[in-house]
């Protein structure tokens, strides 16, 4: 066990609206991934492990591109999210074809994790401010009853090729979230920034903080995890789409007054592959942060 905080990466996803395995596609100067910026920006801010959460079919791809440049630099383990972790015989969907969601594959990593953990995509980019005000929360402030997210404005997080999902969330006076909606069709349209729901279109306000997947967890949430998850699964067993998502947790912890979350200002730089066509954009803004200094021309050299 480090007394170091842990990365915990969702690499499961399918990437359907990319087209591809996106998690280990290159986007840096020498074809790193966009991942790779993340655990070389937890690894310079003090984090001592990386686990992957990836499907059975990409763990060996997976291990391939990135087990070379990372060792010696930083532990690293591997889960396995399947539609059959966690779910017992008797609530096993037959014909389901969808993964479970984002809770379900930190749920996955129950037994690899044993301190205090960030919780990140594998296909956004956070920044090195974000890893630095989030690892300071896990190494000095997190508690059972006390877990963070790094916000970041809603008018920074956008894709100029198609409409996005998003964690919108209200705060209280302390800054802290109170609740948190997951809007997923969210876009500029002129001079404002639109969700459109099924009979609704809400305008969102340009600083709004949103969740783009990157949370801070004291371990103890294993059990809430868990404990919900049983929960969800009979009450879903005959919705093939459910899906079992952080926000969800963060909700009803809130609610039920188990803990409270932070949202750190930490989220000064994010950018992220939805769509193919957003590829050259991330290419063009790494090239930028190489020429600034802020990487190492390359980066595991």
């Amino acid at each position: 066990m480090t007394d170091k905080p842990t990365l915990l990466v969702l690499a499961a996803g399918i990437g359907s609206r990319y087209g591809g395995n996106k998690q280990i596609d290159g986007f840096g100067p020498s074809g790193e991934t966009i991942l790779e910026y993340s655990i070389f920006d937890a690894i310079r801010t003090g984090f001592g492990k990386v686990v992957f959460i990836v499907r059975q079919e990409i763990l060996e791809i997976a291990k391939e591109k990135f087990l070379p440049k990372l060792e010696g630099k930083i532990e690293v383990d591997w889960v396995i999210q399947s539609l059959d972790s966690f779910v017992p015989a008797e609530l096993k969907q037959a014909d389901r074809v969808k993964p479970f969601g984002t809770a379900h594959a930190v749920l996955c990593a129950k037994d690899a994790i044993k301190e205090p953990f960030a919780v990140i995509n594998a296909d956004d980019f956070y920044g090195k401010e974000a890893f630095e005000v989030l690892g300071r929360f896990l190494s000095t402030e997190v508690r059972p009853d006390l877990h963070a997210m790094v916000g970041y404005a809603i008018q920074n997080v956008l894709s100029e090729n198609g409409t996005v999902s998003r964690g919108v969330c209200e705060t209280n006076e302390k800054g802290q979230l109170i609740g948190m909606t997951e809007r997923t069709s969210i876009a500029r349209e002129g001079d404002k920034i639109v969700s459109k729901g099924e009979n609704e279109v809400l305008e969102i306000a340009e600083n709004t903080p949103v969740s783009m997947n990157f949370w801070g967890f004291h371990q103890d949430v294993f059990a809430d995890i868990e404990k919900m998850w049983n929960e969800f699964l009979p009450a879903n067993l005959n919705n093939l789409k459910s899906e079992f998502y952080i926000p969800t947790v963060a909700n009803n912890l809130i609610k039920s007054g188990e803990a409270a979350f932070e949202i750190l200002e930490g989220g000064k730089t994010w950018f992220g592959v939805t769509y193919t066509e957003d590829k050259p954009v991330v290419i063009e803004a790494l090239k930028k942060l190489h020429d600034a200094g802020d990487y190492p021309e390359e980066l595991w050299g």
